[in-house]
């Protein structure tokens, strides 16, 4: 079974630097490994300064590189729908060349990028799959397609086959129209076929993702709000890695400043994140590109560590709904209710304990709702909002 490490993070903090640099580390300890990115700006091969395809490409022992490509994708996956639209689209007078570019519906690209997933832990050619994830707020979209697919797949295309098989008929004697057909319909249902086995594979014990940060205000906010998300749609966050921090060597007084800021926000980081385990690379004095930068960042960021593990098994927050109330669940296990103390403040909830503090972000469905009560119940903390 394939290890499957997923790198997200804003755009602009190094993600693919940090991604490609586990896979060139994992490929060092024997892994047979691939990265892939499913960003549709890739930067990839430029981290490794040379050319990827849209199918694996050796780059040194045990290691392998990809870069998607649409039109590639598009037709490994989306082949037979993306005709039919294209035909439809036709015959409303869009011009063929045009009605072949609108057939590519969004999200078409980026999906079928998450398929390759599937693909390559089915082939068993890899021990560890790491997956270059495009930026925070498209790649959450994309982590919920497979649970819409489930939807579709149970309730919705059985009702859509059962409709056309009455209803083609019919309209095609009055109407030209291109309609779906069986092949149309079967190509949908094995795409979401797909997107439900993507989603089993994504929540199984060997995936995890890895948030990628800088630190610096914005940024933690969004990984924040990331690590809230991921939780609430079951997939295992195990490390934090914290980019280009400001080294202690660097006494330079134009520096001075930057370094206070962010060994403040560093402070912050631990809060919002622990107990996931903070990983840290320094900013290097050239940008990291070649396959010795890359080892080079690898080293700073796992040291002895085997970047393949798994780093922290457990949830880290959950969100359940209760008659009508949603709760919050927090594992303290050592925690008393008396040395507990709860502040919210618009979107953020504060959870302190003792001198402890903990900052966490809130979804959409709990901002706006107040937290009424907290209670320790086994080893979870427990705050109920109304």
């Amino acid at each position: 079974m394939s290890r499957i490490i997923l790198y997200t993070g804003k755009g602009g903090v190094g993600k693919t630097s940090v991604a490609a640099a586990t896979a060139m580390r994992c490929a060092e300890l024997g892994y047979r490994t691939v990265v892939l990115s499913t960003d549709a700006a890739h930067s990839l091969a430029d981290s490794f300064d040379r050319p990827l395809g849209p199918e694996p490409v050796a780059i040194a022992p045990n290691l392998w590189g990809q870069e998607t490509d649409i039109v590639h994708n598009i037709q490994k996956y989306w082949g037979r729908v993306r005709d039919w639209l294209a035909a439809l689209l036709a015959w409303r007078g869009v011009e063929e060349m045009v009605a072949e570019e609108l057939a590519i519906l969004p999200g078409m690209e980026e999906l079928a990028n998450l398929l390759w997933i599937n693909h390559h832990h089915d082939s068993g050619d890899y021990d560890v799959i790491i997956v270059d994830c495009a930026p925070t707020g498209e790649a959450l979209r994309l982590l919920t397609f497979p649970e819409m697919a489930r939807w579709w797949l149970e309730k919705m295309l059985p009702i859509q086959r059962r409709l056309s098989q009455l209803i083609n008929p019919v309209i095609q004697r009055f109407i030209d129209m291109p309609l779906p057909d069986e092949q149309v319909l079967a190509g949908v249902e094995d795409i979401f076929r797909e997107l439900a086995r993507l989603r089993t594979l994504l929540t199984m014990d060997t995936t995890t993702v890895r948030l990628v940060l800088n630190p610096e205000k914005m940024v933690i906010k969004e990984a924040q709000r990331t690590f809230t998300y991921l939780n609430l749609y079951g997939y295992a966050t195990d490390a934090v890695v914290c980019n280009r921090i400001l080294p202690e060597t660097v006494n330079d007084p134009y520096f001075k400043l930057w370094q206070e800021t962010q060994k403040r926000y560093m402070q912050l980081v631990e809060e919002c994140f622990s107990p996931l385990p903070i990983l840290k690379a320094p900013l290097f004095g050239a940008e990291v590109v070649g396959l010795e930068a890359l080892k080079s960042m690898a080293h700073s960021i796992f040291d002895q560590q085997d970047p393949a593990q798994v780093l922290f098994s457990g949830v880290t927050q959950r969100i359940e709904r209760e008659n009508g109330d949603y709760l919050l669940k927090l594992p303290l296990p050592f925690a008393t209710r008396e040395s507990v103390s709860l502040l919210q403040s618009g979107d953020e909830l504060v959870v302190r304990i003792g001198n402890q503090k903990r900052n966490i972000l809130l979804p959409h469905t709990l901002q706006g709702r107040e937290a009424k009560e907290a209670l320790i119940k086994g080893k979870d903390l427990e705050i109920r909002f109304s």
